[in-house]
C-alpha cells in the first residue's frame, strides 16, 4: 500500500532515511517540518514537491519561503506550522521524527485526527504514555514503532493472538562506546567520545543517551507503555553486535527474535506498509559474514542514567516526565561542553529529588513536570 506522509523532522536522521525509503517505495510526500536547517530543506523540497514545508524557527521559514519562492509549496513558521503538518487532510500517515518533548503535542494532533502514527520520537510514550495510547484507541488511530527495538518487538508480536501469553520483553542495546567501563574511566570522558557510537550512525542526542544507557531506559518506559507490560516483564540485554534489535519471550520458553543490518530504513519501511512486506533499500543480513552473536549484563549503577531511568519505571507518574526533561537540558550542557559526562546523571538525579512526582492526568500536568525538571537543572547548575 503506497501512504501520502508527513514528515516531522525531515532532515534529522530519521527524516532522511524516511525519504530514502519513500523515493525507493514510492510513497507520496504531503509536508516536511524542520527547525532551521533551510538549505537541507530547500532541497528536500525540490525533490519531493510537498504541498507543505514548515520551519518552525520563524527567520528560517522566511528564508526558506524566499528559497521556494519559484515553486507552488507553501512555506510556514512556527510551531503553528508543525502543527499544521502533523493534522494536514493529505496525510494518511504522520512520521514523528522530532527530537525531544517537542514531538509530544503535535503527535496528539495527528492522533486526534486518525492518522497513522510512524513513532520515532520515544520521548512522547516516556512521557505521556498512558495519555497517548488512551488517546489512540479512542480515536481509532495506529501506532506503529520505528526504533529499531520496538520495531523488532512488535514484529515478533505478529504471530501472537493473545498477548497473555507473553512472558517477557528483550530490549538489546549495543552499550554504546564505554561498555565495560568504570566510573573512574567516565570521569574524563570528551564530547567527541561520547558521540563515537559503535555501530549506529545517529543525531547528538540520541547518540549521547546510548553513551549514558539513557537511550535504552527510555526505550524501557516506552515499551511499557506501547505494549502494556509491566516492568517485571521487561529485561535490558547488552548485545554489542547490533543484529538482534530485541527478542520476545513465550509463556512456553520459545524466544522470537528479529534480526538485522543496523540499517534504520528497515524499521522505518515496516511502520509504513504494516501489516504487508515490500523490497526495500536496506542491505540484508548476511548470517555467514557477520560476528559472533554474545550477550551481557547492563550495569546501572556505573551507568547511572540507566539505573535513574529504571527507578522512573517502577514509579510511574510525572517522574519519566521529569527524567526526561531533565535529560534533555543535562544532554544540551554536555554537548555544549559546559558540564562532564557524568554530570548529566547527577544533574537528572538532582532534578528527580527536588520535583515532586505525580500522577500524569493530563497534558498538563506532563508539561509543568517537564518545565520544572528543566528549570531545577538549571537552578543545579547555579
Amino acid at each position: 500500500m503506497k501512504r501520502t506522509l508527513s514528515i516531522l523532522g525531515s532532515t534529522g536522521s530519521i527524516g532522511r532515511q524516511t525519504l530514502d525509503v519513500a523515493q525507493v517505495c514510492g510513497h507520496q510526500v504531503a509536508a516536511l517540518t524542520v527547525n532551521r536547517s533551510v538549505e537541507l530543506a530547500e532541497q528536500q523540497a525540490r525533490q519531493f514537491q510537498p504541498q507543505l514545508v514548515v520551519a518552525v524557527d520563524e527567520s528560517a521559514a522566511q528564508d526558506l519561503k524566499q528559497r521556494l519562492a519559484d515553486t507552488s509549496i507553501r512555506v510556514v513558521g512556527g510551531r503553528e506550522g508543525l502543527m499544521e503538518a502533523a493534522t494536514l487532510p493529505q496525510a494518511d500517515t504522520v512520521v514523528t521524527a522530532v527530537v525531544g518533548i517537542a514531538g509530544l503535542e503535535p503527535t496528539l494532533a495527528a492522533i486526534d485526527q486518525g492518522k497513522r502514527i510512524a513513532l520515532a520520537n520515544k520521548e512522547t510514550l516516556v512521557c505521556a504514555g498512558d495519555l497517548v495510547m488512551r488517546r489512540a484507541e479512542e480515536k481509532g488511530a495506529e501506532i506503529v514503532p520505528v526504533d529499531s527495538e520496538h520495531s523488532a518487538i512488535f514484529q515478533c508480536l505478529q504471530g501472537c493472538k493473545d498477548r497473555g501469553e507473553v512472558k517477557r520483553l528483550i530490549i538489546t542495546a549495543s552499550g554504546g562506546p564505554f561498555f565495560g567501563k568504570t566510573k573512574e574511566e567516565l570521569e574524563h570522558v570528551t564530547r567527541a567520545q561520547a558521540l563515537r557510537h559503535p555501530n549506529w550512525a545517529m543525531g547528538a542526542k540520541i547518540t549521547i543517551d546510548s553513551a549514558t544507557l539513557m537511550n535504552k531506559g527510555l526505550e524501557f518506559i516506552e515499551a511499557m507503555r506501547l505494549y502494556h507490560m509491566p516492568p517485571q516483564q521487561i529485561q535490558v540485554v547488552v548485545h554489542r553486535e547490533s543484529i538482534i534489535h530485541s527478542l520476545v519471550e513465550f509463556n512456553d520458553g520459545a524466544i522470537l527474535a528479529q534480526l538485522g543490518t543496523a540499517d534504520m530504513r528497515v524499521p522505518i519501511q515496516y511502520a509504513l506498509t504494516w501489516p504487508e512486506r515490500t523490497p526495500g533499500p536496506a542491505t540484508p543480513l548476511d548470517l555467514l559474514t557477520c560476528p559472533p552473536l554474545t550477550f551481557a549484563k547492563p550495569d546501572p549503577d556505573t551507568f547511572r542514567c540507566l539505573g535513574l531511568a529504571l527507578e522512573c519505571a517502577q514509579k510511574g507518574g510525572t517522574s519519566t516526565a521529569i527524567l526526561n526533561g531533565a535529560n534533555e537540558v543535562a544532554v544540551e550542557l554536555f554537548l555544549e561542553e559546559k558540564i562532564s559526562f557524568l554530570d548529566i546523571a547527577r544533574l537528572v538525579e538532582g532534578a528527580l529529588e527536588r520535583v515532586a512526582s505525580k500522577p500524569a492526568d493530563t497534558l498538563e500536568d506532563v508539561l509543568e513536570a517537564d518545565r520544572a525538571a528543566r528549570q531545577a537543572v538549571r537552578d543545579l547548575l547555579i
